[in-house]
């Protein structure tokens, strides 16, 4: 059992999440009226009526904390008014329970208070940028093996089958952003991330996601281009961190479309929309693209984030964080778990973060809150501290120790509303 600075308080929060980007009702007596009633429900932030709203979970996992002083300082932190802040960075939006980069998830994370927004940044058939986690997700971020567009993907639906000797072989698809048109990409609706490995149709295969998530807010699922994702960010008046997905796809693309490209395409549609370049961090788990940015465009490369993904081999960035800092990389992000280890029961900083912070690297980490419920360790995301994890409110425990001890600059999470609340807390 976890304990680290504090313990109980009853605590009225806030009211529960605005769900959609304007909620302004009004009358058609004229045209002057109707005009101002729609930019009224543009957007919610342009309302002095409407703030940030964190909702019931914060207070949730907070009161499941084990007593401790942590806890009482959390728990005494009742606000009048919450800020957004850029240390709460909305992963995908607010995708715990909003469909992935999608309108309604960036609005919901917004609204949660994060003070930075992700696109994961990947391309159409005829290279167009969209916001999707990968390449080829398609077919479990969004209802395409439900259209017409089913037909054009890399693999078409394979139900769950028994084979020639008798062996389960799970259903199967893929679907790229490659196979189709930005025109053709706009006209899916975006859904849970999950898929049934044993469905045997495609009305199986799509309805599968996880109980701890919800299908609730799955009626709209509006998918962007990255270029909408911008100017959406700039009127939810949030900074922005794009990464750069792998290509699923052999580089170049259709012959010329070489991976330098792509990057750049990325950077100039910041250019393009006047964007400064202080309010971007693009991020990349190739290096390659770290330092392209950082040689080509000097005043995006110097918050350009490499993402470390050298999960077997942590001590290999550690021996080359030096060289990294020489190249002109400020800014690091690996994973939770790498930056945390336990000492006599306690949560503390690990080697590699250790190092980090003597190289002079900010420090930005990932994911809270998208492991489910924590019973039992946590799971991918908590490896390195699975022996102290057993309850939810734990969660805020490392959280705290990421914050406090290790020193991180910002860290994503699937649900903004916990880390907003804790950065207000911390003056963050």
């Amino acid at each position: 059992m976890l304990s680290r600075r504090m313990s109980i308080q009853s605590i009225t929060f806030v009211t529960a999440i605005l769900l959609t980007a304007g909620c302004i009702a009004g009358n058609h007596q004229d045209n002057d009226h109707e005009h101002n009633k729609r930019d009224r429900h543009r957007h919610w932030e342009e309302s002095e009526d409407n703030g940030v709203q964190l909702g019931p979970r914060p207070s949730y996992l907070i009161n499941d904390m084990d007593d401790s002083e942590l806890k009482r300082e959390l728990l005494a932190c009742d606000k009048e008014d919450f800020e957004k802040s850029d240390f709460s960075i909305g992963h995908r939006g607010a995708a715990m329970q909003f469909p992935e980069h999608t309108k309604e998830s960036y609005v919901a994370a917004a609204r949660m208070g994060a003070g930075i927004l992700e696109c994961d940044v990947t391309f159409t058939k005829d290279r167009e940028l969209v916001c999707r986690h990968s390449q080829c997700d398609l077919h479990t971020t969004t209802n395409i093996l439900a259209t017409p567009l089913a037909e054009k993907c890399s693999q078409p639906f394979v139900p769950a089958h028994y084979d020639a000797d008798g062996n389960w072989v799970k259903a199967s698809a893929k679907c790229c952003t490659s196979d189709i048109t930005l025109e053709e990409f706009k006209t899916l609706k975006g859904k849970m991330d999950a898929a049934n490995a044993n469905a045997t149709s495609v009305e199986e295969y799509l309805d599968a996601t996880p109980s701890w998530r919800t299908d609730l807010y799955t009626g709209t699922g509006t998918l962007m281009t990255h270029a909408e994702s911008i100017e959406l960010f700039k009127q939810l008046d949030a900074k922005m961190t794009p990464e750069l997905k792998s290509p699923s796809v052999a580089m170049p693309f259709q012959g010329d479309y070489t991976q330098q490209d792509y990057a750049q395409q990325m950077i100039d549609e910041y250019k393009a929309a006047g964007v400064k370049p202080k309010h971007v961090f693009a991020q990349s788990f190739n290096l390659n693209d770290v330092l392209y940015w950082i040689e080509q465009e000097p005043r995006f490369g110097k918050q350009a984030v490499y993402i470390d993904g050298n999960y077997d081999n942590l001590e290999a960035t550690i021996d080359m964080m030096s060289e990294l800092a020489d190249k002109g990389v400020n800014y690091l992000a690996p994973a939770m778990w790498a930056l945390v280890t336990v000492v006599n029961g306690e949560i503390v900083p690990s080697e590699y973060a250790i190092a980090a912070k003597a190289n002079g690297f900010n420090l930005i980490t990932w994911t809270l809150e998208r492991s489910g419920l924590l019973a039992g360790g946590g799971g991918w995301y908590y490896q390195t501290t699975t022996d102290v994890i057993d309850n939810d409110g734990d969660m805020m425990v490392l959280l705290d120790v990421l914050a406090q001890d290790v020193g991180i600059k910002g860290i994503f999470s699937d649900w903004p509303a916990t880390v907003t609340y804790y950065a207000n807390c911390k003056d963050l």
